[in-house]
């Protein structure tokens, strides 16, 4: 379970990343790597869009959970 947390995690910096060019230098970074313009779409981008809003939603709806799971261990290691 807590790799899937870090996926997640870092899959929800990617599109935090992405989502900041947007807005500062309109540029859209998974479309520059698949080698598209601004705003177009392909099926490999739009399955890393899928993965960063499924990301977003395990996140979401796991929330709880990941804090005890990475909160036990956290204690365990300020322990020794």
């Amino acid at each position: 379970m807590k790799t899937l947390d870090v996926i997640a995690a870092v899959l929800l910096v990617i599109g935090g990343l992405n989502w900041g060019l947007v807005s500062v230098a309109h540029f859209d970074l998974v479309a520059a790597i698949f080698g598209m313009k601004f705003g177009e779409t392909s099926t490999l981008s739009s399955a890393v869009y899928a993965l960063v809003g499924l990301s977003a939603l395990y996140q979401a709806v796991s929330f709880k959970g990941i804090q005890h799971r990475w909160g036990q261990q956290a204690a365990a290691v300020r322990g020794r």
